[in-house]
């Protein structure tokens, strides 16, 4: 939606009273706040690279397919891990790397090995050590639906500059994203000195960015909550569909006063599969503190059923 016009006035009285008021009170074009989101973005990612998070999460198999009248199993898994963002040397992409240290109130006894194998160790090509820190990072999730873009930050990659020209944006009035209810919805997005925009996105691109095991297209959309005059992202929601599987993810972000950065607070997930199998994740994010790792790979994430 673009700024409103203002209308001529027939009372001059009036218009004087208009014009007094400061140009900023106006409303900015949908292309500036996403101007501003991109940039917000961009220096958003170079922080985070040197911030690990502490990661609680729990993933539960709320809905199962019938497999011989047994269910599928475990039922519920629930994850302690650090949370690293790295840069690829000499790539464009991010990667939000997911170390499992404890499953299920037990240590993750190889995770020295595996630490060692995908940072230390030279790999044989960049596909296998990315192929590497996928699988590790996705190797806990529970069910039979695949995925590997259940971190937080991964939405956020569409309102870089480069990645903006895939979708198309528009401005919405639906506050609620999908994973939450009008009870229990986060509050920072309301909590905010300056105006939020609630822009939704839709892919219209083919090669998306997420796709199926096989290769095909899985286009993403959602909704972005977006400080208009800062381009600060308080909440992201990512939504893929096709005939196999349905995935929401929702991520709220709040200010971090030692870091003084928005940093993810929470993410919510959910999955469904054509065979009729749910899957829902509720993360939690916090003692966030320095840390610094280079990785020279790129990735490319996947849904499949």
């Amino acid at each position: 939606m673009v700024s409103r016009r203002i209308r001529d006035l027939a009372n001059l009285g009036i218009a004087l009273v208009l014009a007094a008021r400061p140009a900023a009170a106006q409303e900015p074009k949908l292309a500036t706040v996403l101007e501003r989101a991109a940039a917000y973005v961009t220096e958003l990612q170079r922080q985070l690279s040197g911030i690990v998070a502490e990661e609680r999460y729990i993933q539960e198999i709320t809905s199962y397919a019938n497999r011989g009248g047994k269910p599928l199993v475990p039922l519920q898994k629930e994850l302690r891990s650090d949370l690293l963002l790295v840069k690829p040397v000499g790539a464009n992409d991010w990667v939000q790397y997911r170390d499992v240290f404890e499953a299920d109130g037990q240590p993750v006894r190889d995770r020295s090995d595996r630490l060692t194998r995908l940072f230390l160790n030279e790999s044989p090509s960049a596909r296998i050590q990315v192929g590497r820190i996928l699988e590790e990072s996705a190797r806990f999730n529970i069910g039979e639906i695949t995925r590997n873009v259940n971190v937080p930050v991964f939405a956020l990659q569409f309102l870089l500059p480069a990645n903006q020209g895939r979708f198309r944006f528009s401005r919405t009035r639906d506050r609620v994203p999908h994973t939450f209810t009008r009870h229990d919805a986060p509050t920072a997005a309301f909590r905010t000195s300056t105006e939020v925009w609630i822009v939704e996105y839709r892919e219209t691109q083919t090669g998306t960015v997420i796709r199926t095991s096989t290769r095909k297209d899985l286009p993403s959309r959602g909704r972005f909550w977006i400080e208009s005059a800062t381009g600060r992202v308080l909440m992201s929601e990512l939504i893929v569909r096709d005939r196999t599987v349905t995935a929401t993810i929702d991520v709220s972000y709040q200010p971090e006063p030692l870091l003084g950065l928005l940093v993810p607070i929470e993410m919510r997930e959910r999955y469904e599969g054509r065979s009729g199998e749910r899957i829902k994740g509720d993360a939690r994010y916090g003692q966030f503190r320095q840390f610094q790792v280079n990785v020279d790979e790129t990735f490319a994430p996947v849904i499949r059923k």
